[in-house]
C-alpha cells in the first residue's frame, strides 16, 4: 500500500512539473514572438536613424569646411566673424541632423521641440556664466573695441587677439603662451588696446647737469627724436624743462611713435639720446634717463590747438 501511495505521489509531482516546463515554454515563445516583431519594426528604423546620423555628422564637417574656405577666400569678412559662421553653420546642419533621426526612430519632433525648449530654460538658468559669455561674445562683435591682431591688456592679463569667439577669445601672449579669456571676464574689465590708436606717447626724464646749455641740449634732443624710425612727425616731438634744482635740471621728451614701432622705439630711444648729448660735451653728459608715464589726471598733451569754452554768458 506504501509503494502505491509513493508512485501517485511521484505521478502527481511529474504532472505538475510537465505542466510548469510547458507554460514556461508557451511564455518563452510569447517573449521570442513579442521580441521579433518589435525588432522587425524597430530595427529598420534604428539602422535608418544612425545612417542618416553619420551622413548628417559627415555633411556638416563638409559643409563647416567648405564654409570655412570660402570665408578664408572672402577678402571684406571680418576675421573675427569667419570661425563663428562655420560654427554655427555646422551646429546648424548637426542640430537638423538630430531632430531628422529621433523622427525616424518614431519621436514626435512636436513634443520633442515642447520638451526641448522646456529642457532649454532649466539648462539656460544652470548654465547662466556660459550665456553670459555668449552675450557678452555678441557685443564684443557689435561694437568692436578690439580686432583680430590687437594687442589688448584686460583683467591683468595682456597678449595679441588671435580668434574672437563666442564663448572667449584666444590670445598670445608676449611669451608666446597660449591664453583662453571667457567674453564675460573681457565685457566686465576695463580694456587697454595697444594696437588700435594710431600713436603711443613715448616720455623720457633726462637728467642734466646745472651747467648745459639748456636750448642746445633741447635741440639736439629733438633732431635725435625725429631722426629715430617709427617716430611720427606729427604730432612732432617736443623737449621742455620740467624741474630745476641747484644740482641738475630735469629735462622732459615727449614723443610719439607708432604702435607697432613703440616696442622698438623705446628700446633705442635711450641710447641714442645718451650719444647725442655726450657727442656735444661733458656739461651735457646725463646723469639719469628713464621713462616716465604722464599721469592720466594731466589731459593737457590732448588739448593741444583747442579753443577754450566759455560757458559764462555776460
Amino acid at each position: 500500500m506504501r509503494f502505491r501511495r509513493d508512485m501517485a505521489g511521484n505521478r502527481r509531482t511529474a504532472r505538475k512539473f510537465l505542466k510548469a516546463v510547458n507554460l514556461n515554454a508557451q511564455t518563452l515563445h510569447q517573449m521570442v514572438l513579442v521580441v521579433w516583431n518589435w525588432a522587425a519594426i524597430f530595427l529598420p528604423r534604428l539602422v535608418g536613424a544612425l545612417a542618416i546620423l553619420i551622413a548628417g555628422l559627415v555633411i556638416a564637417r563638409w559643409i563647416a569646411r567648405g564654409t570655412r574656405r570660402l570665408a578664408e577666400e572672402a577678402p571684406h569678412l571680418d576675421p573675427a566673424l569667419k570661425p563663428i559662421i562655420v560654427a554655427v553653420v555646422r551646429y546648424c546642419v548637426v542640430g537638423f541632423t538630430i531632430i531628422i533621426t529621433l523622427d525616424q526612430i518614431g519621436f514626435r519632433t512636436s513634443s520633442l521641440l515642447a520638451v526641448i525648449g522646456a529642457a532649454g530654460i532649466a539648462i539656460g538658468l544652470a548654465l547662466q556664466g556660459t550665456l553670459a559669455n555668449i552675450a557678452a561674445g555678441i557685443m564684443l562683435l557689435w561694437l568692436r573695441p578690439f580686432q583680430v591682431l590687437d594687442y589688448i591688456e584686460v583683467a591683468g592679463q595682456g597678449g595679441s587677439v588671435e580668434e574672437i569667439g563666442l564663448f572667449g577669445c584666444k590670445l598670445r601672449t608676449f611669451d608666446g603662451l597660449f591664453l583662453f579669456m571667457p567674453n564675460s571676464t573681457i565685457w566686465n574689465a576695463p580694456l587697454k588696446n595697444h594696437t588700435r590708436n594710431r600713436g603711443r606717447l613715448i616720455s623720457l626724464a633726462i637728467s642734466l647737469p646745472v651747467e648745459a646749455d639748456l636750448p642746445k641740449a633741447c635741440d639736439a634732443l629733438i633732431q635725435t627724436a625725429s631722426g629715430t624710425r617709427e617716430v611720427l612727425a606729427h604730432p612732432s616731438p617736443s623737449v621742455f624743462l620740467e624741474n630745476l634744482s641747484a644740482t641738475g635740471m630735469v629735462v622732459n621728451l615727449m614723443l610719439w611713435s607708432t604702435p607697432q614701432g613703440a616696442g622698438e622705439v623705446e628700446r633705442h630711444v635711450i641710447e641714442r639720446t645718451r650719444l647725442a648729448l655726450e657727442k656735444l660735451g661733458d656739461n651735457f653728459k646725463p646723469t639719469q634717463i628713464s621713462r616716465t608715464i604722464p599721469p592720466a589726471a594731466d589731459p593737457s598733451r590732448f588739448l593741444e590747438g583747442r579753443e577754450p569754452i566759455s560757458y559764462w554768458r555776460g
